[in-house]
């Protein structure tokens, strides 16, 4: 699903209007009417609702909205804020609208003014500002949203928190009215997405208003979120008389004295990934727990508590390296004799990507159709310090381009970017994921589908598709405090299931 700017929306909006003949106050009656039925089909019909409305076209949204709310019997009241000279005509149009039913349904509020204590019971329906948002919140308005977040009332936002910008993250300390969910139009703003801002948002529900269909697969953007019937296309499909040679040969190269399990993780999930054959390059202390514990896979050694030596493996088609490897010395000098003789794609995890940080030399050894998998610190380390989540993906962005790879940077929403400067949003997993070795499960995964000849991007928005969904089907079963990273494995084949019957 395409992520748009704000103008983008703005422009999508235009189009539809004049594609399908209807006006700017017919797309505020469908916006009003697709809220509408979310809330009645949350809410019982003896709650009590009041809508904050702004001067523009999110708060027309809000007047229709709470019309419809009243024609279905619900108690509504508006306050309207004065927050700017000038109305915009479909927000007029639509205060008039109320007026004319009963005109003490709405108050305005005067700049400097709050509203009392509300009671418990009583939902409010932000519909200030929307996407309209072109600088930070200043002054009363600022005042008035510390005051809302401060009642406990549940709220929704329309469209989006007040406050909130589209396309970027705003200022520390910046006022936003914070939502307990938010029922926006169709598309994911960027903001949705990201750590600092996303808090403000609670719940994200999309709401279809019907924008044209057209303007939206016409409009580029490098900004994507990862849905389910993408990356279900992606799957190749076995054939019945196939073999195991046939399906790739992935090795997992990693652990070291007291890591053994980072890279069992990563070879049990690379088992897991349709990958034909997988072997280990590990340090002797390894043997026995991989052996034990993963006995589908083959083992080489080399040194006895770190890797010694990594060696050209002539039947590999992918390698996946670095879970619980090291930085000893004679590791990273196994690590770099390695840079210098493979060209095979490879996924560049934890260690590994400690010693590219360390020997920024060897980022240009990095082979084609490759994926590197940071989380934030490993991403700093990497490319230098950000000041935001938002402006570390556009760091990432640069640097994916310049070296030519896939970067996947780890996080609750992880951030797919491709060597054409795309940027994919991963929608799958949760928070029961924050948990040691779920990377390491990510990286088996990700080489086992670089061994069957996915190409990194492919392989890149599938794996941490189903990586995610696996983390949420193990969640279903065993809840988020208790799921572990080794819980992950064993529900892939439950991920792969639901992503094969779409």
């Amino acid at each position: 699903m395409k992520i748009f700017s704000a103008a983008q929306i703005k422009a999508c909006d235009a189009y539809t209007i004049h594609a399908t003949g209807i006006t700017a106050n017919d797309l505020v009656e469908r916006a009003a009417t697709a809220c509408a039925a979310h809330i009645m089909a949350r809410f019982p019909a003896d709650t009590p609702f009041v809508l904050l409305c702004g001067m523009g076209n999110n708060g027309a949204d809000g007047l229709a909205l709470a019309r419809v709310l009243l024609q279905h019997n619900y108690a509504v009241k508006v306050f309207a804020l004065q927050h700017r000279a000038e109305i915009s005509p479909e927000n007029k149009t639509n205060l008039n609208k109320l007026l004319r039913i009963n005109a003490a349904l709405v108050e305005y509020v005067a700049p400097e003014t709050f509203l009392a204590d509300l009671p418990a019971p009583v939902v409010v329906i932000d519909a200030i500002l929307g996407t309209g948002l072109s600088h930070g919140v200043t002054g009363w308005m600022a005042d008035f949203f510390g005051h809302m977040n401060q009642l406990p009332n549940y709220k929704i936002a329309i469209d989006m928190p007040s406050g909130l910008p589209a396309d970027n993250l705003p200022a520390a300390g910046e006022a936003v009215l914070s939502a307990n969910e938010t029922l926006s139009f169709q598309l994911f703003k960027r903001s949705f997405l990201h750590p600092e801002t996303a808090r403000h948002c609670g719940d994200i529900h999309l709401l279809d208003i019907g924008l044209h269909p057209t303007f939206i697969e016409a409009t580029h953007t490098h900004y994507q979120t990862v849905e389910e019937d993408r990356v279900a296309a992606f799957i190749k499909q076995r054939e019945p008389f196939s073999y195991k040679n046939q399906h790739g040969h992935a090795f997992l190269v990693g652990g070291s004295k007291g890591k053994s399990g980072a890279v069992v993780l990563a070879i049990k999930a690379a088992l897991r990934s349709g990958a034909g054959l997988v072997s280990s390059i590990i340090p002797e202390h390894c043997y026995i727990p991989v052996q034990t514990s993963a006995p589908e896979a083959m083992c080489t050694t080399s040194g006895t508590g770190y890797l010694e030596e990594i060696g050209h493996q002539e039947q590999a088609t992918a390698f996946g390296i670095g879970p619980g490897m090291g930085t000893d010395d004679a590791t990273v000098r196994a690590f770099s004799k390695f840079m210098d003789h493979t060209d095979l794609p490879t996924v560049f995890d934890a260690d590994a990507l400690n010693i590219l940080a360390q020997h920024q030399e060897l980022m240009n050894k990095i082979p084609e159709n490759s994926i590197l998998t940071p989380h934030v610190g490993e991403c700093e380390r990497l490319f230098g310090k950000s000041s935001n989540s938002m402006q570390r993906v556009e760091h990432v962005r640069m640097q994916a381009m310049k070296y030519k790879v896939c970067i996947v940077l780890k996080g609750h929403r992880t951030v797919i970017v491709t060597p054409d400067g795309d940027c994919f949003y991963n929608t799958s997993g949760n928070a029961g994921m924050a948990k040691g070795g779920s990377g390491d499960v990510l990286t088996g995964l990700l080489a086992g589908l670089l061994a069957q000849g996915y190409p990194a991007d492919k392989a890149a928005l599938l794996g941490v598709y189903l990586h995610g969904l696996s983390g949420d089907i193990a969640g279903q079963y065993l809840g988020q405090q208790a799921m572990n990273s080794g819980d992950l494995v064993p529900y892939l084949g439950q991920a792969w299931q639901k992503l094969s019957k779409i």
